[in-house]
C-alpha cells in the first residue's frame, strides 16, 4: 500500500474559521492520508501474544479520577508511567509517561483535558501522542478500563480496551491500543517505533464535548483528535481528526510510525538493495557500453 503524507500550513482563512490566533495559524501541521491505515481486526498484543498488562490506576487528574482506585474507572484521570528506556520526541528525550483515559499519552505531565480543539494534538501545552483523543468514561460497571503493559523491554503499549463516553455511557464502547518502543528495541519488518491499532470504534463525542449519543448530533460536537503535537503547536495529525466519521474511518485499521530526527513520520519499508547482477548480465552490460562508445565515435568522426 502506498503511504501518502500531505504537509500543509495553516493559512489565516483557516486560522479564521477555527478561531485561531494570527500566529497559531502559521503553525506547521502534517497531515497523514486517512488511505494510509492498514486493515487490521486485531490489538498488537493479540499479534504478538501478549496481554494487555495491568489495569491503569489513576495517580491524577480531574474531579472523577477515582485517584488510587483498584478498578481503574475514572473519568478525566491519568496515569505515571516509567518506562525502563529512553523515549526521543520532538528534540527531548524522556524516560516516563502520563498514559491519560482519555485517549492519549503525554510527557512532562498528564493531561485530563477531554475535548479537543483546534491547538490539540497539536499542542496542549505538553508533548501528545493521541490515538483517539476524545472524552473516555470508564465509571460505568459496562465499560473496561485502560491497561499498561511494560513487560517487554524497551516497549510500553497502553490500550483502551472496550471503554465508554462521557457521561457513564457504555451503551457504545471503544477499543484502542497505543505502543511505543525505544531506540534499543529491534523492529520487525513492516512495523515501527510507535503503533496506533484500533478495533471496534463505537463513538466519538462525550456530552461535554457537544456530543449527544456518542455523536455529533448538534452540528456543534467536537470528534476525536488523532495524531502527534510538540506541545507548541506543531504536529502530524491524521486528516479525519475532529471530522464527524472519524470512527468509523479508522475502526478495524492500524498504523506504524518511525521517529527521525525527533518527530514522528510515516514507517516505510526501506527500499530493497539494488539486486547483484549474474555473470552473464554483466557480459550484457559491458557489451552494451562498447556499442555506446563505438556509436559516440563514429558520431564524432562523421561530424569532424
Amino acid at each position: 500500500m502506498e503511504v501518502i503524507v500531505r504537509i500543509k500550513t495553516l493559512s489565516l482563512s483557516a486560522a479564521l474559521l477555527t478561531g485561531l490566533t494570527c500566529s497559531q495559524a502559521w503553525a506547521q501541521v502534517a497531515w497523514i492520508d486517512s488511505a494510509s491505515l492498514i486493515s487490521s481486526t486485531e490489538y498488537y498484543t493479540e499479534m504478538a501474544g501478549l496481554d494487555l498488562g495491568n489495569v491503569a490506576v489513576m495517580t491524577g487528574g480531574g474531579n472523577g479520577a477515582n485517584v488510587g482506585d483498584p478498578t481503574g474507572r475514572n473519568d478525566d484521570g491519568f496515569m505515571a508511567v516509567s518506562l525502563g528506556f529512553s523515549f526521543s520526541f520532538y528534540g527531548n528525550s524522556y524516560s516516563s509517561l502520563y498514559a491519560n483515559n482519555n485517549g492519549n499519552i503525554t510527557f512532562g505531565n498528564g493531561l485530563a483535558a477531554y475535548t479537543p480543539d483546534a491547538m490539540e494534538p497539536l499542542g496542549a501545552n505538553l508533548p501528545i501522542i493521541a490515538p483517539f483523543f476524545a472524552d473516555a468514561d470508564t465509571r460505568n460497571p459496562l465499560s473496561g478500563v485502560m491497561h499498561v503493559n511494560t513487560t517487554v523491554a524497551n516497549q510500553a503499549i497502553v490500550t483502551w480496551d472496550s471503554v465508554g463516553y462521557y457521561n457513564q455511557h457504555a451503551d457504545l464502547l471503544n477499543s484502542f491500543q497505543l505502543v511505543i518502543r525505544g531506540a534499543d528495541y529491534t523492529v520487525p519488518a513492516g512495523e515501527g517505533m510507535i503503533g496506533f491499532f484500533w478495533k471496534t470504534m463505537g463513538w466519538e463525542v462525550g456530552d461535554s464535548s457537544g456530543g449527544s449519543g456518542g455523536f455529533n448530533q448538534s452540528g456543534f460536537g467536537t470528534a476525536a483528535a488523532i495524531g502527534f503535537g510538540d506541545g507548541s503547536s506543531n504536529g502530524l495529525v491524521l486528516d479525519y481528526s475532529m471530522l464527524d466519521g472519524v470512527a468509523s474511518v479508522v475502526q478495524n485499521h492500524h498504523i506504524w510510525f518511525n521517529i527521525s530526527g525527533g518527530q514522528p513520520v510515516l514507517a516505510t519499508a526501506p527500499p530493497p538493495p539494488p539486486a547483484v547482477p549474474e555473470p552473464e548480465t554483466y557480459a550484457m552490460l559491458l557489451a552494451g557500453l562498447g556499442w555506446l562508445g563505438f556509436t559516440a565515435r563514429r558520431r564524432k568522426q562523421r561530424n569532424a
